[in-house]
């Protein structure tokens, strides 16, 4: 049976609002509003940003909102952080279940990155990495060993991307640092798939990050080759990733060869893909889109974003990225009123998650506006930007 969510009703009576008022102002029935107080669903992410503001609540607080009340909700297991608490605090003694449930919690955080602020993930991220080294120094037995690497591991990879977006992908080191440590454990326990992933996200740093496409192919590579014959996924999105590397440098043809590659890896993606929650439907053309805009082919890279953009199901910080870059599209076929209107849509979009890449697109793409920076619509565009600043 559903548990009420009394506190998200006193909120919004606190704000002023009857159901009827806070549904039409988020764009959603009465009923939904309903079923979000009576515990029967949960606000979609994209909706969540938008529900706290109008409630006076960060993200992160109103998420807190929607969680179930300590003791109401019977199927609420605590046994797994019980468990990494008790070896946390007995390090000799950590077992399998401990360095699964440290996984567990990692796998979770994963889950909530595209929806929600990094600044928000970074504590229980840090925390998480921070118990399995501690464990890993006291673990004894190989397979718990082995288990807390992987954990170490994939805590290492979240840290990196949460470090790297809260400083708006400025703080490089800091990032370079967590991939290395990944990379370094992925390597201890003989996991291709793993270093593949530690691999291609330091190539981020390279490409978006540095903007040095040639150390970022370099990376791109490696990480293809750790995952040929073992993650279509992975060299895949590899493959893209290259495919980018090369746009940068100029390099059209070699561009199309690897974007090719990329969708050959696709096509053999199987059910037992390990790499599985890595990949959306939007990844090829979103990667592809922004490769035919680094070349300056609105022609190409306008269809492919539009694709992107259309689909509700797109990751939110991805998203911004891609509705930025297609605001650039419309700008190259000079239709500046489109253009700003699908600025305004990332910043949208970029207030609720504020995704390190998606703040820097959607500046690059303002920066590219300013030749009309006279007309009305672009500096309706810079006052919105200088807000966004105003509140970091």
């Amino acid at each position: 049976m559903a548990t009420p969510r009394k506190a998200l009703a006193a909120r919004r009576k606190a704000a002023g609002y009857t159901q009827e008022q806070l549904a039409e102002l988020l764009g959603v029935s009465v009923g939904t509003i309903g079923r979000w107080e009576r515990g029967e669903n949960v606000p979609e992410p994209l909706l969540q940003p938008r529900l706290a503001k109008a409630i006076g609540l960060t993200t992160k607080e109103a998420a807190d909102l929607l969680l179930p009340a300590n003791g109401d909700d019977p199927d609420l297991d605590d046994a797994g952080r019980d468990r990494v608490r008790w070896a946390v605090a007995n390090p000799a003694k950590v077992d399998f279940a401990a360095a699964a449930e440290l996984r567990d919690r990692v796998a979770e955080l994963n889950l909530r990155y595209d929806s929600e602020r990094s600044t928000a993930l970074l504590a229980e991220a840090g925390q998480a990495l921070g118990e399995a080294r501690l464990l890993l120094e006291h673990a004894q037995r190989y397979g718990v060993r082995r288990d807390l690497l992987v954990a170490e591991a994939e805590a290492s990879i979240l840290m990196g991307q949460l470090v790297w977006d809260v400083s708006q992908r400025r703080g490089h080191d800091e990032s370079h640092g967590h991939f290395a440590c990944a990379t370094k454990a992925a390597r201890q326990i003989n996991d291709p798939i793993l270093e593949g992933v530690a691999l291609l996200r330091t190539s981020y740093l390279k490409l978006y990050g540095n903007k040095d496409p040639r150390s970022g192919l370099a990376l791109t590579l490696s990480a293809e080759d750790a995952a040929r014959g073992r993650s279509p996924v992975l060299a895949g999105l590899a493959s893209l990733h290259a495919a980018e590397a090369h746009a940068m440098r100029g390099e059209r043809r070699a561009c199309d060869d690897s974007l090719g590659r990329a969708q050959q890896q696709f096509e053999r993606t199987s059910p037992d893909e390990p790499a599985a929650d890595m990949f959306s439907e939007t990844h090829y053309d979103r990667l592809a889109g922004s490769c035919h805009l680094r070349l300056k082919d609105a022609k190409k890279a306008k269809p492919a974003l539009e694709r992107v953009a259309a689909q509700s199901s797109s990751r939110s910080k991805s998203r911004s990225i891609v509705l930025a870059n297609l605001s650039v599209a419309h700008l190259l076929e000079q239709d500046l009123h489109t253009a700003a209107a699908t600025l305004h849509l990332a910043i949208d979009l970029v207030e609720g998650t504020w995704g390190g890449g998606g703040i820097n697109v959607v500046f690059d793409a303002a920066r590219q506006m300013r030749p009309w920076r006279k007309e009305p619509v672009v500096d309706q565009v810079y006052d919105r930007l200088l807000t966004v600043m105003a509140a970091t």
